[in-house]
Parts: structure tokens; sequence; C-alpha cells
């Protein structure tokens, strides 16, 4: 079973950085690709980031500029570096591994790590 430990959140003051980090137990090009996603207390879970296998990346429209998403593929771990961090983006952040080996396709979900940024 492949399983994905994220790492790094914590509590930050406005206008800070933090680096989250994703190790996934394989090897991570396996995976056609790899995402961040982050839920807040009574909000629906919402796509962050997202990095392909060929090295495409994506952002949603409030993190654009602020947030970067890189992977090591020695370590096989992904990361997301937020900058300029606001109260808004508090949340659990959340790692997803999608694999595809067609007709099969698998998603892998991390457990979280939290990001509470002050005011």
């Amino acid at each position: 079973q492949v399983q994905l430990v994220e790492s790094g959140g914590g509590l930050v003051q406005f206008g800070e950085s933090l680096k989250l980090s994703c190790t996934i137990s394989a090897n991570i090009l396996r995976f056609y690709r790899m995402n961040w996603y982050r839920q807040s207390p009574g909000n629906q879970r919402e796509w962050v980031a997202s990095l392909t296998k060929g090295s495409n990346t994506n952002y949603t429209d409030s993190v654009k500029g602020r947030f970067t998403i890189s992977r090591d593929n020695a370590k096989n771990t992904l990361y997301l570096q937020m900058n300029n961090l606001t109260p808004e983006d508090t949340a659990v952040y959340y790692c997803r591994a999608q694999y595809r080996n067609t007709p099969l396709e698998l998603d892998f979900w991390g457990q979280g790590t939290q990001v509470t940024v002050s005011a």
C-alpha cells in the first residue's frame, strides 16, 4: 500500500513563509500527477496546486505567484513552498498522488498537516 506523509505545517504570522513536504513510499515518477489540497473548517477540500510527471505545474488563482510546487525525485518527496501567507491560507493541507495504468486509476492521500496563519 502506498503511503503519503505530509510535514512542515505550523503556526506562522501574516506575510511569513512555510515549506510543506510530502514523502511517498514509492517511486514518485510512477504517479502521473501529484497535488496539494487544503481544507479549512466548514469548507470543502479545495485543490491548490498540481505537478505532472512531465513537470507541468498549475495553481489555483488565490495562490499564484505565492506558492510553488516542486519535487525531489531522488527523495520521492513533493514540496509546497508557501510565501507571503495570509490568514486565508489557514487550513489542513493534504497531498494527493494520482496513479493511472489504464483502465486502472488509483488515488492516494496523506493524513494532512495543519497550517495556521495569524493576522
